[in-house]
């Protein structure tokens, strides 16, 4: 099995709202279309950054299967089908195999706090309920629960569909841990923009990135740089990007992106209620992010 099966750069890509608060299908096209052209090998639909707390179930299936539809095999689709309760993910994610999606993404399960052998029991059994293949997203800071290295390099080793993982805690040193004790063919990435170089010197295969709505390409040529043995050129890059990251998480995301893509006539900058707009302020601290160096 190939290791990178879905590529080095996957995109988790933000859920286009009009004004209404309804799902805008044509700015969906028009941002897959964009991460297309910026170098996405993979997106993943209804995750955080596509706000899929805020999504129903019915919507959810409807971007997994618009997604499909439009890629048509350009990228492949992985689709967010991860709860905090494991009957609901096993049907979302039954149901999401359905619309031809080619993954899916599950997230450790958030405000229940499981321990970790419900953690592993639970990813078992989600897992077991599809033969696609499996993402593993581990990210403590939104779930309240640190998935251990044992646990998810367990769940590789025992569960053969799960053949990859999005790790999100930021601990390098778990990063290396988690590398030499996963299953060989299971691909590692990271889910910090701010941290790619760092998680690759470090083991990782690539990274599932939010910055890649904006910087994709940049993204693309500094991990090609990285496995090229330029990591001189590898790290400068991570430099440059580095006020972008920290602007696009400077609130609560996706709204800093939104408010990105909608100056460069993406989409419009609406989310979902409990996540609001950014501020005048805001606005004007981000403008002079992407008015800078950083690419926009």
């Amino acid at each position: 099995m190939d290791t990178v099966q879905f590529g080095r750069l996957l995109t988790a890509m933000i859920t286009p709202f009009t004004s209404d608060g309804t799902v805008d299908w044509l700015r969906f096209d028009a941002v897959l279309e964009h991460l297309i052209n910026q170098g996405s090998e993979s997106v993943v639909i209804a995750g955080t950054t596509g706000e899929s707390p805020t999504l129903s179930q019915d919507e959810k299936l409807q971007l997994f299967k618009r997604a499909v539809e439009r890629a048509q095999g350009r990228v492949k689709v992985i689709a967010g089908t991860g709860s905090n309760q494991t009957a609901a993910a096993q049907e979302l994610t039954q149901k999401a195999e359905a619309t031809g999606v080619d993954g899916v993404m599950l997230v450790v399960p958030y405000y229940n706090r499981p321990t970790q052998e419900g953690l592993y029991q639970h990813f078992r059994a989600v897992a077991e309920t599809t033969s696609l293949p499996v993402m593993l997203y581990n990210v403590p800071g939104r779930t309240a629960v640190h998935m251990d290295v044992e646990t998810m390099a367990r769940l590789t080793h025992d569960v053969l569909n799960i053949t990859a993982v999005k790790e999100s805690s930021g601990r390098l040193v778990d990063v290396m841990k988690l590398a030499a004790r996963k299953r060989e063919d299971v691909a590692l990435y990271s889910g910090m923009d701010e941290l790619v170089v760092p998680y690759l010197a470090s083991g990782a295969d690539g990274v599932v990135s939010v910055a890649s709505h904006v910087a994709g390409l940049e993204m693309k040529r500094m991990m090609e740089a990285y496995f090229n043995g330029e990591t001189n050129e590898a790290t400068a890059i991570q430099q440059k990007l580095l006020p972008l990251v920290e602007a696009l998480f400077m609130t609560s995301s996706p709204a800093p992106l939104k408010y990105m893509l909608a100056r460069m006539g993406i989409c419009e900058e609406h989310v979902r209620l409990p996540i609001i707009p950014l501020s005048d302020m805001e606005k004007k601290w981000v403008d002079s992010i992407l008015d800078s160096s950083v690419p926009a």
